[in-house]
């Protein structure tokens, strides 16, 4: 487990990787983001992406398994405290296969409970060509290491 006292600006994990299929794609848009380019391959073809896209939630959300299966096994797990920025400048396609790297960009003891502290960091996930599908910046709480007693 890594408390606040282990992290650094310009410490680098990475996670993954996710292959995406055309079953989950489907799946997710339908409980989720129910739009015909996420969920019909001719609806697909006739719009923007011009074939079958994964939603950006989808792909946040096998962003954030790709955090939690990761590297940085933050201590009490990864609780946000808000997202600054989020893009998806590439669409994720099914057959991509996709991998993370989180970087940490700052790290500052809280300034009203000296047992925490807040670290901000950006993740990018990369498909297999190394494409950013998604990029985000993340305020997370964290521990400081507990005192022993």
């Amino acid at each position: 487990m890594r408390y606040l006292d282990d992290l650094s600006v310009g410490d680098v994990f990475t996670g993954g990787p996710v292959t995406v299929t055309t079953e989950s794609i489907k799946a997710f848009a339908s409980s989720f983001d129910p739009q015909p380019f996420h969920l019909d391959e001719t609806a697909a073809e006739a719009s923007l992406f011009r074939g079958l896209a994964a939603s950006g939630w989808h792909t946040a959300a096998m962003t954030m398994r790709m955090i939690v299966d990761g590297g940085a096994d933050l201590a009490t797990g990864y609780v946000g405290l808000g997202i600054e920025e989020m893009s998806w400048p590439t669409a994720v396609r099914p057959g991509d296969t996709l991998r993370i790297e989180s970087e940490i960009l700052a790290v500052r003891p809280s300034a009203t409970n000296p047992t925490r502290g807040i670290v901000r960091m950006r993740t990018t996930t990369f498909n297999q060509a190394g494409a950013v599908v998604q990029r985000f910046t993340a305020n997370l709480l964290v521990p400081c290491r507990p005192s022993e007693s």
